[in-house]
C-alpha cells in the first residue's frame, strides 16, 4: 500500500462516524483523537519516538483489550484525563476533547480498522507525512471548509526551498493553521543534516524545542497542529510548537523576533467581525492581512527573511494600505512578488501572491530599490481536482528566483523587474501585471460573488480609513 491508499482508507472510516450521527465537519477531529493514540504507539514501537508521550492508561494496546460499553466508557474517561494530564503538551492536544460516539460497536469498528492498516508501509514515509495526507484530504473536501487553513503543499515546499532555512535559525508562522509551513521547514533542515544526526546534542535539542514557533486562534485547528508537529518529532516548549492565541491581539505583541517568517494569514473577515486589537502596530487598520503583514516585518530580526501569502487587495488598497506598503519597502528589501494562479485555495476565485522580502532595519529607509514580479497567473490551467497543483508548476519560477544573474524577460515573459521610483509614481501599488490573460474573459473563471463583495468591502474600508485619518488631522471627531 502507498500513502494515498492508506489516506483513502482512513478517510473511509468517516462512514463509520457518519453512522453514529457525527457531522461532516467533525469527521477529522473525531478521527484524529483516536488516530493520534495509534500513531504515537506505532512511532514508539519503531523508535521514531524515543519514549511514549502518552501515559500508560492512554496507550493503544490498552484500548485493544477492551470491548463493548466498557471500551466506550473507558475511552471517554481517557480523553477527559488526557485533557488535564501533567504533561502540558498532551493536555494542550486533548484540551476539551470528547468523543461524540454513542455506539460502542462503532468505536470497536474504528479500532479494528486502524489495527488492520499496513503500518509498516506507512512508516516508510513517516506517520507525520501520513497525517499530513489526511489533513490535505480533508481540506480538499469542499464541504468540510478546512481549506481555509490549509496551504497547498507544493506551494509550501517551493517557498521553503527558496528561503532555505538553516539549522540554528528561528522560524515563526503567526497564522499557523495545521503547521504546514513549520513542518516543511523542519523537513528541509532534516534533509540537509542527515535527520539532524550531523548536529550536536545541543543543536538537536534546539531544533526540537526552540527553533519553531506558531500561533493559532482556533483551538480545534491548534489541536491538529500540535499532533502534526509531535508526529514529525517537533515538541516545542511547554505549550508545544503552536501556541493558542490571537496574533492580532495582545498575545501577538509578545511573540519574539525571528530569523524567518513563513505564513499564509487567513483570507477575508472572520464571522462576527472583530478586527485587530493590538496597539503596538504603527498603522491602524481593520484589514487583517495588512495587520498580519505589519507583524511579520516588524517581528523579523535585521537580516531576517520572509515569505507571506497575501490576497491582491493588499497590493493595491489605498490609504493605510499604501502607508504599510511604503513602510515595508523602507524597512525591508521587497525583492520578489510571485503572482499565484487562481483556484488553488478554498475560495476558487481568490487571487493571491507571495511576497518575498529581507529585513534591513526598523530605522532603514529606501531599502527596496527594485521589485521583481513573476506572473504565474496569466494563461495557467484552471487548477482543481482534475488538474492538481504540483511542485513542477513552480520549477521555472524557482530557477528564475535562484539565478545569480536575474534576467528581465520583457513584456512577453513571466519575470520582470520594476524600479522603486516607478512603483512610487503609480501610488506605491504593487498590483503589477503585463501579460494578457486569455482565460480572463471566460465567465466561468470570474471570481465568485462573495470574493468580489469581499474585495469591494476591503476597498471601502481602505477609503474610510483614509477619510478618518484626514478628519483626525483636522481635529474632527470620527463617529463610531
Amino acid at each position: 500500500m502507498n500513502q494515498n491508499d492508506i489516506v483513502q482508507k482512513l478517510w473511509s472510516l468517516c462512514d463509520v462516524l457518519r453512522d453514529d450521527g457525527i457531522n461532516y465537519s467533525d469527521y477529522v477531529t473525531e478521527l484524529v483523537l483516536l488516530l493520534f493514540i495509534k500513531m504515537e504507539y506505532e512511532n514508539t514501537q519503531s523508535g521514531v519516538l524515543q519514549q511514549h508521550k502518552l501515559p500508560e492508561y492512554a496507550r493503544w494496546d490498552v484500548l485493544t483489550k477492551l470491548s463493548g460499553i466498557n471500551l466506550l466508557n473507558y475511552y471517554r474517561q481517557t480523553l477527559l484525563k488526557l485533557s488535564v494530564d501533567q504533561d502540558p503538551l498532551i493536555a494542550a492536544i486533548y484540551a476539551d476533547a470528547q468523543t461524540r460516539l454513542r455506539e460502542p460497536r462503532h468505536l470497536e469498528q474504528l479500532i479494528t480498522a486502524l489495527d488492520s492498516l499496513d503500518w509498516f508501509s506507512a512508516q516508510k514515509d513517516g506517520l507525520g507525512d501520513l497525517y499530513e495526507g489526511l489533513l490535505e484530504k480533508n481540506a480538499n473536501e469542499t464541504k468540510s471548509g478546512a481549506g481555509q487553513y490549509f496551504t497547498p503543499r507544493p506551494l509550501i515546499d517551493s517557498i521553503v526551498a527558496l528561503l532555505a532555512p538553516q539549522a540554528g535559525e528561528t522560524i515563526q508562522d503567526p497564522a499557523a493553521g495545521t503547521a504546514g509551513f513549520l513542518i516543511a521547514a523542519d523537513s528541509y533542515i532534516k534533509a540537509q543534516t542527515d535527520d539532524l544526526f550531523d548536529l550536536t546534542d545541543k543543536q538537536q535539542a534546539f531544533q526540537r524545542n526552540r527553533a519553531y514557533l506558531g500561533m493559532e486562534l482556533v483551538p480545534g485547528t491548534r489541536r491538529l497542529a500540535l499532533m502534526n508537529c509531535l508526529l514529525h518529532g517537533m515538541e516545542g516548549d511547554n505549550e508545544g510548537v503552536v501556541h493558542l492565541g490571537n496574533t492580532l491581539g495582545s498575545a501577538g505583541s509578545h511573540l519574539p523576533k525571528v530569523d524567518i517568517m513563513l505564513s499564509n494569514p487567513p483570507f477575508g473577515t472572520a464571522k462576527g467581525g472583530g478586527g485587530p486589537t493590538r496597539d503596538d502596530l504603527t498603522f491602524d487598520t481593520n484589514n487583517k492581512q495588512l495587520a498580519f503583514l505589519q507583524h511579520i516585518y516588524r517581528h523579523l530580526k535585521d537580516g531576517g527573511r520572509a515569505a507571506v501569502v497575501l490576497p491582491d487587495n493588499v497590493l493595491f488598497e489605498a490609504g493605510v494600505g499604501t502607508d504599510i506598503r511604503r513602510d515595508l519597502m523602507d524597512k525591508c528589501d521587497l525583492h520578489t512578488i510571485l503572482r499565484l494562479p487562481t483556484g488553488i485555495f478554498y475560495a476558487q476565485g481568490v487571487k493571491t501572491n507571495v511576497l518575498f522580502f529581507r529585513k534591513v532595519s526598523d530605522k532603514a529607509t529606501a531599502s527596496t530599490q527594485q521589485v521583481w514580479v513573476y506572473d504565474l497567473r496569466a494563461n495557467m490551467p484552471k487548477f482543481g481536482k482534475r488538474t492538481p497543483l504540483t511542485r513542477a508548476h513552480f520549477a521555472d519560477f524557482e530557477a528564475a528566483y535562484s539565478s545569480s544573474a536575474r534576467i528581465d524577460q520583457g513584456e512577453t515573459g513571466r519575470f520582470r523587474a520594476f524600479r522603486r521610483d516607478w512603483i512610487h509614481e503609480r501610488g506605491d501599488s504593487l498590483d503589477i501585471s503585463w501579460l494578457k490573460d486569455d482565460n480572463a474573459e471566460d465567465a466561468a473563471d470570474l471570481p465568485e460573488p462573495a470574493v468580489l463583495a469581499r474585495e469591494a468591502i476591503d476597498e471601502l474600508n481602505g477609503a474610510l480609513d483614509e477619510l478618518a485619518a484626514i478628519l483626525a488631522e483636522l481635529g474632527e471627531e470620527v463617529a463610531e
